[in-house]
């Protein structure tokens, strides 16, 4: 049954009380017939008279014909629900308020006059420790930083000679570390791995989606910076590894298609972070391209399946 908002502010108002036009779509019964029960109208799922509550029935008792009405029946109370007033079916995690006092019913919005928190799919997330801060602080990597007019890394080792089912995705797990030293090694150590692996970085694609996907999703801006870069180089660092990258798609992609369009609008001003290669939307868009260029005939249509809003770079 439709109520109007003075009618409904009124049955807010005296809940306690039965409402005239609560019995039925048509009005209030005739004298004599009627609900047998006491109603009480409640607004919301968290308000509840209580059970022993008394209300008065609308029915008379009359003895003998003598015309005397009798007493007030105790019957449990009957609660009917306010239209407009409750949440609707929906969760009470989706409100950013709970309380009572602040609901709307007046303009038809459920829940809190604010609107539903915000959902956070680009609040950056807790970073989890890396295997890789581990293995450098043990001394279990071969190389060393050295301070020279740019900061290099020393290889103790033949960089080439290295097993890269064990090392490079070590490298790829600390690309997510923030602080220093730890970040300029893992994201230096990525570079000379794929810049000497050769043949030998195709075997580890399957072991390197992993780290990449965990990095992604903290959502972290200088994270995928990062990451974004290191894929570049990955691409570009043996043959057929943009094929390799196909079948992965659907564990790196659905991050790049959160920030594809997420350019500064700085009206006649300059964007420093193109020349820097900071910006993330840039970055992301040349990634694409470069997974397009070198993945093969089945590179767009599975970039198309995950980032619907991308067009194809290759004349």
């Amino acid at each position: 049954m439709a109520f109007s908002r003075a009618e409904r502010k009124k049955l807010l108002r005296d809940r306690e009380l039965l409402p005239p036009l609560a019995e039925s779509p048509f009005g209030p019964f005739p004298p004599g017939h009627g609900v047998k029960n006491g109603t009480t109208v409640v607004r919301g799922p968290g308000i509840a008279p209580s059970a022993s509550a008394k209300m008065p029935s609308t029915t008379e008792k009359r003895h003998g014909g003598g015309g005397e009405a009798a007493g007030v029946e105790s019957v449990p109370a009957r609660h009917i629900l306010v239209g407009h007033t409750g949440t609707g079916g929906m969760n009470f995690s989706t409100f950013k308020g709970n309380g009572e006092n602040i609901r709307s019913q007046s303009d038809g919005r459920f829940g809190d006059p604010n609107g539903p928190g915000k959902a956070g799919a680009l609040k950056k997330q807790k970073i989890p420790p890396t295997e890789f801060r581990s293995h450098y602080e043990r001394g279990d990597l071969p190389l060393s930083i050295q301070q020279a007019a740019t900061r290099s890394l020393l290889w103790r080792v033949n960089v080439a000679t290295l097993d890269y089912h064990y090392f490079l995705p070590i490298f790829f797990d600390g690309l997510r570390e923030l602080e220093e030293p730890f970040r300029f090694v893992a994201t230096q150590g990525c570079y000379d791995l794929l810049e000497r692996g050769g043949s030998k970085i195709l075997p580890t694609i399957p072991q390197l989606i992993l780290p990449i996907k965990t990095a992604l999703n903290t959502r972290h801006p200088t994270v995928i910076v990062n990451i974004l870069k290191v894929i570049q180089r990955l691409v570009l660092s043996a043959d057929y590894v943009g094929q390799a990258l196909v079948p992965y798609y659907r564990q790196i992609l659905p991050i790049f298609n959160l920030y594809k369009d997420r350019n500064k609008n700085l009206g006649d001003r300059i964007d420093f972070s193109q020349r820097k290669r900071q910006n993330i939307s840039d970055l992301i868009n040349e990634t694409l391209v470069l997974l397009e260029r070198h993945g093969g005939e089945a590179a767009y249509i599975n970039i198309k399946y995950m980032i619907p809003t991308y067009e194809s770079g290759i004349a």
